[in-house]
């Protein structure tokens, strides 16, 4: 049974860039791990990690001199590093964090193939890197999830409960649900974010496009809705699955969200923790709640 399911979620869910968009090398007279198209002077580091069942993840990291948090990115389908190299830079300076980046296994210059179950083992085998090369602690983390991304920032984002937040970017409800909208979760449905956002217990931040017509917005809506902890979501009007981006309120209110998590992570050494099913809220920034209903 377990064959069928991986055989249905790699026939429908993983699209990697075939050719892939960049190479990694060892260059310059140390071996040090290099990225095609990234000069030296970016201030970023390459690691090939090793799997639990030995595949090989090419990881970025991306170093902001004085980055408070780091985001852990899982990028969306149809996409590698390659692509995402310029969006990393801007990300980090228009947010200030670090942010470590990663290809699953099968994408890019990662070896292997797609699976669900191999982008579970991809991310916790890049946390792992995280820890262990950066001395990064799980309070300073932000797990980034974009469309396909989800699954396994919710996967770790389950098993980890002193995680600072969790973003989920045109995030999936299930994969079948991307295609039909079930009502059960069945057994060979793959990333069941449905039911594991449900364990997640620090902030979460939900983007999604109304105009999404890949991702229903109803998916978005859901996991927003079933998150214990929940910060103002955005809810970007004309947005589709692709292009959230570039729309200037996208940096606008994950700045505005970075923030406020510094202001949590200042009041959380003072006072007890909060309680399960509230909302975080900005007062100063209520406006983004209207988003998509203007």
């Amino acid at each position: 049974m377990g064959n069928v399911k991986s055989n249905v979620a790699a026939k429908f869910a993983f699209f990697p860039p075939d050719p892939p968009t960049y190479d990694v090398y060892r260059g310059g007279e140390d071996g040090k791990l290099l990225f095609s198209g990234v000069a030296a002077d970016k201030n970023m580091d390459v690691h090939l990690v090793e799997t639990k069942v030995g595949n090989k993840i090419v990881t970025t990291f991306w170093r902001h001199p004085f980055g408070r948090f780091t985001l852990l990115y899982s990028h969306g389908n149809a996409a590698d590093l390659g692509q995402m190299k310029e969006l990393f830079v801007e990300l980090r300076a228009h947010l200030k964090v670090n942010i470590m980046s990663y290809d699953y296994s099968g994408y890019g210059a990662s070896s292997g193939k797609p699976s669900e179950f191999n982008t579970y083992y991809d991310i916790e085998a890049v946390y792992d890197c995280l820890k262990r090369e950066y001395g990064i602690k799980q309070e300073d983390v932000i797990l980034y999830g974009q469309s396909v991304g989800s699954g396994p920032t919710l996967h770790l984002a389950a098993r980890l409960q002193k995680l600072r937040a969790v973003v989920l970017h045109s995030a999936i409800l299930s994969g079948i649900r991307v295609l039909y909208p079930v009502k059960m979760t069945f057994w060979f449905d793959i990333f069941k974010n449905i039911d594991k956002i449900r364990q997640v217990r620090c902030p979460v931040l939900v983007i999604h496009g109304t105009d999404d017509d890949i991702v229903d917005w109803s998916h978005g809506k859901r996991l927003w809705e079933l998150s214990k902890e929940k910060y103002d979501p955005l809810w970007i009007k004309g947005g589709g699955h692709c292009n959230l981006e570039t729309f200037p309120e996208y940096i606008k209110h994950l700045r505005k969200f970075i923030h406020a998590m510094e202001k949590l992570s200042l009041v959380k050494q003072t006072k007890p923790s909060q309680p399960p099913n509230t909302t975080i809220t900005d007062t100063r920034y209520n406006k983004c709640l209207s988003f998509g209903k203007r």
